[in-house]
């Protein structure tokens, strides 16, 4: 049982606390949430002004399949991939990251591709649009083929990366698609170390002409690549970032009101 001196020279009565055994406690008592305030607005900062990572960047020939004419990333591997009569496969050679998407540069239907091409018993036609890229896409700045598209006549059995071989000698490593027709002569997906300009630029639509009919593809539309190009949102780790200076900003309102309330009850 603990007593205290008070002011006049009293005695105090059990418990009584002298007012700098007070003084000494309700510092003790702030300390912590102090520190915690103090690391708090510390983190929030760290979040704010530490940037995102920059997504690594590869050299790669990118699997599309035609639906509702729009191109879609294929969700298997060409050699997983058996697809459908009627239905049209589009590859795209390209330096792209994991944000960005580079789609082959014109739509071609099944009709354009293969209006010239007759069905055959026991087979299924599909069509193919091969997109060689820009030179900018190139690792040596070459230039590449011109893009073509052909009607692929094939078991149906037939897989993505048997229909592609009807473009071309194919070059592969690892299941993966790493040269058609010649091109690129070496390399396979490798990263690339420093994006260029010209290969971060936006696509402009080309035109290729389907098989045998001479006929000039749809140009893609250029709206819809600048949007693929774009890097994905780096938002998330700024918004939680924010949401961290709210939480401090109310802790310290709260701390701030809370201890004005203790003053005036110890004044009263």
């Amino acid at each position: 049982m603990r007593t205290g001196v008070t002011e006049d020279g009293s005695v105090g009565g059990p418990g009584t606390v002298s007012d700098r055994e007070e003084e000494t406690v309700s510092t003790v008592a702030r300390t912590p949430l102090r520190v915690l305030l103090v690391a708090l607005v510390a983190a929030a900062v760290t979040l704010l002004t530490t940037g995102p990572a920059q997504a690594a960047a590869y050299r790669f020939w990118g699997f599309y399949q035609l639906s509702n004419g729009q191109w879609t990333f294929a969700q298997k591997g060409s050699d997983q991939t058996v697809p459908a009569d009627g239905s049209v496969d589009g590859w795209r050679f390209a330096v792209g990251d994991e944000s960005s998407t580079r789609l082959p540069r014109a739509v071609l239907t099944f009709e354009a591709i293969c209006a010239s091409t007759p069905a055959v018993s026991g087979s299924k036609r599909v069509g193919v649009v091969v997109d060689f890229g820009r030179p900018a896409d190139a690792e040596d700045a070459a230039t590449p083929p011109a893009p073509k598209a052909v009607c692929a006549v094939v078991p149906t059995a037939a897989t993505s990366t048997d229909v592609l071989a009807k473009a071309g000698e194919l070059r592969t490593e690892k299941g993966l698609v790493c040269g058609v027709a010649g091109y690129p002569a070496s390399g396979c997906g490798g990263e690339v170390k420093q994006v260029s300009a010209e290969a971060k630029a936006a696509d402009a639509p080309v035109t290729i002409a389907a098989p045998a009919a001479s006929t000039s593809a749809t140009p893609a539309s250029s709206a819809p690549a600048d949007a693929a190009t774009q890097p994905a949102s780096s938002s998330t780790g700024t918004t939680v970032a924010w949401v961290l200076v709210a939480l401090v900003v109310l802790a310290l309102v709260g701390y701030l009101l809370l201890r004005s309330r203790r003053r005036s009850g110890a004044d009263a």
